[in-house]
C-alpha cells in the first residue's frame, strides 16, 4: 500500500472514531475558514513572465495543520530551485491571522492576513538577506473557474515595486520539491 493510500485510510478511520462522516470536513479554526477552498490540494502556477525558453513554475501544497488550529503551505519553484514553508494561525495577542514564512534562500518573513471582498490580503516584513527587500504585500483571489491568482509587490529602497503574478490550477500530479 502506498504511503498516500495508507494515510488516507488512517485519516478515514480516525474520522469514524471521532464521529466524523466522510462528507464532513475536518474542523478548522473559524478565523481560518476563508482558506478552506485551498486545503488538501496541490496547485501549480506559472509566473506571468515565464516563457517556454525560461519557464518559472511554482507548486504549492495547502494543508490543515495542528488539529485545525493552523494551515501549512509548502511550495517550491522550478523543482526546488527555491522553496518555502508557511504556518498560518490565529494570533491571540495581535488579534489577527498571522503567519511565518521560512525559505530555502535563508530569509524569513512574518505577516498578517485579512479577508476582504473574496480576497486574501497579505502584508509581511522580511528578515534576512533579500537584496534590499523589506516588505511584501499581496492579494490572493480564488476565481470562479476554480483557479486562483496571486499578485504581489515588494518594498525596496523605500519604493513599492511590482512583484510576482502567478495563476494557479489544481494539479494532483504536481509535487513540492526540496533539494
Amino acid at each position: 500500500m502506498s504511503r498516500h493510500r495508507f494515510l488516507s485510510a488512517l485519516l478515514a478511520g480516525l474520522g469514524v472514531v471521532l464521529g466524523l462522516s466522510a462528507a464532513e470536513p475536518l474542523p478548522l479554526d473559524s478565523r481560518l475558514e476563508p482558506l478552506r477552498p485551498w486545503l488538501g490540494k496541490t496547485w501549480k502556477g506559472h509566473f506571468k513572465n515565464s516563457t517556454p525558453e525560461k519557464p518559472v513554475a511554482d507548486v504549492a501544497r495547502w494543508e490543515r495543520a495542528l488539529n485545525g488550529k493552523a494551515v501549512r503551505i509548502l511550495h517550491s519553484v522550478n523543482d526546488g530551485a527555491y522553496g518555502g514553508e508557511s504556518i498560518v494561525r490565529w494570533d491571540e495577542q495581535k488579534q489577527a491571522v498571522s503567519y511565518h514564512y521560512f525559505t530555502t534562500a535563508g530569509f524569513m518573513t512574518t505577516g498578517t492576513m485579512t479577508f476582504k471582498e473574496g480576497k486574501v490580503i497579505t502584508h509581511e516584513l522580511v528578515a534576512g538577506q533579500t537584496n534590499g527587500v523589506t516588505e511584501v504585500r499581496g492579494a490572493t483571489e480564488m476565481l470562479k473557474d476554480g483557479t486562483f491568482l496571486v499578485k504581489t509587490e515588494h518594498r525596496k529602497g523605500g519604493e513599492w515595486l511590482p512583484g510576482r503574478e502567478v495563476k494557479y490550477r489544481e494539479d494532483s500530479a504536481a509535487h513540492v520539491v526540496f533539494k
